[in-house]
């Protein structure tokens, strides 16, 4: 059975971008973003619609993304859809869908911050399992990033 994985979105960041960094000094950082979508109804009524969804970058990329981006940026993003699900500190199940940024290009705009070029893209990824917990799935993905580089 073939799959195939890939996500090209285009959008404006919701929100600063969230730097932070795993217990093994990896960083990685939330880029919130909005896709708007314009279409005409049946009665050629213009609507707008917007999908909200979290792009996660690692490593060099992750901090050059928080250098050089901020609320309101444009930005294109290439990655996968991944899903991770953790137990919240109610003890609930969560889960949720990301894109696993592969690359993030800056688009600019009038008045923006001075753009820079993104970090390289991450090499080919292997599927895993999911972890279950945030951590976990911090952890997981760190290793993978440091195979990746090897």
């Amino acid at each position: 059975m073939a799959s195939y994985n890939k996500v090209l979105l285009m959008g404006n960041l919701t929100k600063d971008p969230e730097l932070r960094y795993t217990p093994q000094g990896t960083a990685v950082v939330n880029l919130r973003m909005a896709v708007n979508r314009k279409f005409r109804t049946k009665d050629q009524e213009l609507k707008e619609e917007v999908c909200f969804i979290t792009a996660v970058a690692w490593n060099k990329q992750a901090e050059v993304c928080n250098q050089y981006l901020h609320k309101g940026s444009s930005v294109f993003v290439e990655g996968r859809l991944q899903s991770r699900t953790w137990e919240d500190n109610t003890g609930a199940k969560r889960s949720v869908i990301e894109i696993r940024a592969e690359r993030v290009q800056f688009m600019g705009a009038p008045g923006a911050k001075p753009q820079a070029p993104a970090a390289a893209p991450i090499a080919g990824e292997q599927a895993t399992d999911e972890p279950s917990t945030e951590s976990a799935w911090l952890a997981e993905s760190e290793d993978q990033a440091h195979e990746e580089l090897s």
